[in-house]
């Protein structure tokens, strides 16, 4: 079976292809049938040394989609069932998504009920998961307003759509003027400036997302409503602390954190309902093949257009 194996950190070009035999499953794991995954921008720091716990050589790639192909009775699964996986350890303390059979812990196996293609069951995992924690951490209700700091991006936009689905008023934000159209195009009820670490509103809603980070924490928590939550998932600004942050500043208001490692099969099940509820999608950028993995990595990271990056294993139609 072909994989691409990292051996050192560095550039796209120590993404080596490499023959590797395939796995067998035992009473533990499951082997994946992987048939499509997503790229994401922290891979490629992993790629280039960034993330200190991963050791190399490894199969990078956080999440995947696919079907059993090969398991042991008392595993729960069937061969051929359709499943998707994502952390948990895939693709940083065991070999990930970038190749074509993986041996995934039966427990981090979850069963999907989705009748699209394989490119398109690609977009939800690790980008839907992340972006439907992240809104019921905010213990919101049906009418009440939520602010999606980050809306242009894949979470963000997965984050709009999911919001209104569950009844919420939703605004987002944008840093880029001429992309203020585009955010309520994508489904926002509003769209907001944010400018300079500021966001352009005097307006407070009932529960904040900020994926931008610590860096606008503090003004994403002045425009939280008394008893609201903001809740922080984002690195887009690169920093992981927040300097000089006294806990006085969250009287009457609470802030807390998701990270898309805390969801469990009941939660996946209520995430698909939704989306087959609703007919839920986000666009989908460009999609690549395996060989071209370096090319998708480098797209990630160029790439201006809203939406998923998809990485095939099977052959691209026409």
């Amino acid at each position: 079976m072909k994989a691409v194996v990292i051996s050192e950190p560095g550039h796209a070009d120590v993404l080596k292809s490499v023959d590797r035999p395939m796995p067998v499953a035992d009473a533990e794991h499951s082997v994946l049938k992987i048939h499509a995954f997503g790229v994401h921008r922290y891979e490629v720091l992993t790629r280039e040394g960034g993330s200190p716990s991963v050791k190399f050589p490894r199969v990078i790639g956080v999440e995947a989609v696919g079907e059993v192909a090969e398991t042991k009775p008392g595993s729960g699964l069937t061969v051929g069932q359709k499943v998707i996986t994502l952390n948990g350890g895939f693709g940083r303390e065991f070999d990930g998504s970038e190749q074509e059979y993986a041996l995934v812990p039966n427990k981090q196996l979850y069963t999907v009920d989705f009748d699209g293609s394989w490119v398109d069951l690609a977009q939800y995992p690790e980008t839907f998961v992340t972006a439907f924690g992240s809104i019921k951490s905010l213990h919101l209700n049906a009418g009440d307003t939520m602010l999606v700091r980050g809306g242009t991006t894949a979470v963000g936009l997965a984050m709009i759509k999911l919001a209104e689905a569950m009844g919420l008023n939703v605004a987002a934000t944008t840093r880029k003027p001429e992309r203020l159209a585009d955010v309520t195009a994508s489904g926002a009820d509003e769209a907001v400036l944010d400018k300079d670490g500021e966001l352009q509103t005097d307006k407070q809603f009932d529960g904040i997302v900020d994926l931008v980070g610590t860096v606008t924490m503090r003004d994403s928590v002045k425009h939280v409503k008394s008893q609201g939550i903001c809740c922080v998932i984002g690195l887009l600004a690169g920093e992981w602390e927040m300097k000089d942050f006294s806990p006085f500043e969250m009287i009457d208001k609470y802030l807390t954190a998701y990270d898309s490692n805390y969801f469990d099969q009941a939660m996946i099940d209520e995430l698909f309902g939704l989306i087959r509820d609703h007919h839920i999608s986000i666009p989908i950028s460009k999609v690549f093949t395996l060989d071209d993995i370096a090319a998708a990595q480098d797209y990630v990271m160029a790439n201006s257009k809203m939406g998923e990056v998809i990485v095939t294993t099977d052959e691209l139609t026409k």
